[in-house]
């Protein structure tokens, strides 16, 4: 999704900076003065290139665009007396350019008064360009504001939903990182209440233990009988507490697959549900979905993706459908027979007493799961 909207975000500016290419580039064809000519067109080159540059910085969240916004600056200047008196008063050369930098300037600073001055300057500038060269001012004035107003209206909202949809990326990467951290202290939390006093005890003991080997040894003995038996309900309790920990919750997992699967781009859907099941069951069954999700994900191009729970004479069976059976358009694919990671599981679920079938039909990959 970030890829193909950043794709249409870079196309559109691109629309942008044709135009700062084609507009002003009238002016260097109608110039009689072949040395004019030249110098115009490279303040105009100059400009379009430093306005591309500024346009790539904007929507690439690696590029800081200090040195971008530095360029823009330097080439909007030099091509004030580059191209400024290009075909004048033939062509409103620098009209155009002028409209381009106010269309720009949201990009050049975040600050909404700073850009405000930049929209000002150009506007000004291209009256100062009109008066230089003997032009209509008024005409100069109308051409920067109706390009770099209609433009900033047409690229601005594209550059704006971008950003949008980088805060909303960055979100919930961020959500799922406190997700994380939430559940680590959690955990950390647990064990420290159920071992924090059963080790300080075992500590305490030990030292004890030691100091009575010489002074009585039948109380140290009893001492050491002690150690053992609170290490082992120490160790029980620590079992205890990661098999509650690793309990798996089937229907919170079919929500998340679904879930990544939509905001993938692939349609999901659940159909049916299993009830309620025993802990090793459902441990199975997430194992497996979370390997087809996987495989859904890397190994197709899948467009939709169906999960179906049914559940019949104390029987349970899931079935992962989805249409990425064709990966590169040459024709349908079959299941991997070598792959590891079906076979690992298929395996696993035969000591479970369950099996596991692949196929494809088509560019349809069905994968089933009975146990």
């Amino acid at each position: 999704m970030l890829r193909w909207a950043r794709i249409a975000t870079l196309a559109t500016l691109g629309m942008t900076v044709m135009a700062s290419l084609v507009m002003p580039g009238i002016g260097v064809l109608r110039e009689p003065d072949p040395l004019r000519a030249a110098l115009g067109g490279l303040g105009v080159t100059l400009f379009t290139a430093a306005q591309a540059a500024l346009f790539y910085a904007a929507i690439t969240p690696s590029v800081r665009g200090r040195v971008q916004r530095l360029l823009f600056a330097a080439a909007t200047v030099a091509s004030i007396p580059l191209a400024g008196p290009l075909a004048a008063p033939a062509w409103e050369t620098w009209a155009w350019i002028g409209g381009a930098v106010l269309a720009t300037a949201p990009l050049v600073t975040t600050r909404r008064w700073a850009s405000l001055a930049i929209m000002a300057a150009a506007t000004a500038t291209s009256a100062g360009v009109a008066l230089w060269v003997g032009d209509q001012v008024r005409l100069y004035v109308v051409i920067t504001l109706l390009l770099g107003l209609s433009t900033l209206a047409v690229s601005g909202l594209h550059v704006w939903l971008w950003n949008l949809l980088l805060e909303a990326h960055e979100g919930r990467a961020a959500q799922a990182r406190l997700a994380a951290a939430e559940e680590r202290l959690r955990f950390a939390r647990d064990v420290h209440d159920l071992l924090g006093h059963d080790l300080s005890v075992i500590a305490l003991k030990a030292e004890l233990a030691e100091r009575l080997i010489t002074l009585s040894p039948e109380r140290a003995a009893r001492e050491a009988a002690d150690l053992r038996r609170l290490a082992a309900t120490a160790l029980t309790d620590l079992r205890a507490a990661v098999n509650g920990y690793r309990e798996v919750d089937l229907p919170a997992q079919l929500a998340a697959v679904a879930q990544v699967l939509r905001s993938s781009g692939v349609r999901c859907t659940v159909d049916g549900t299993a009830g309620e099941l025993p802990r090793e069951s459902a441990a199975h069954l997430a194992v497996v979905l979370r390997e087809a999700s996987t495989n859904v994900l890397r190994h197709s191009k899948a467009a939709w993706c169906t999960i179906e729970m049914a559940r019949e004479a104390g029987r349970v069976r899931m079935t992962v459908t989805n249409d990425g059976a064709t990966n590169d358009g040459a024709g349908p694919s079959t299941p991997d027979r070598h792959s590891s990671g079906l076979r690992g599981l298929r395996d696993r679920l035969a000591e479970a007493g369950g099996t596991l079938r692949a196929r494809a039909e088509g560019d349809v990959f069905t994968l089933e799961v009975t146990l």
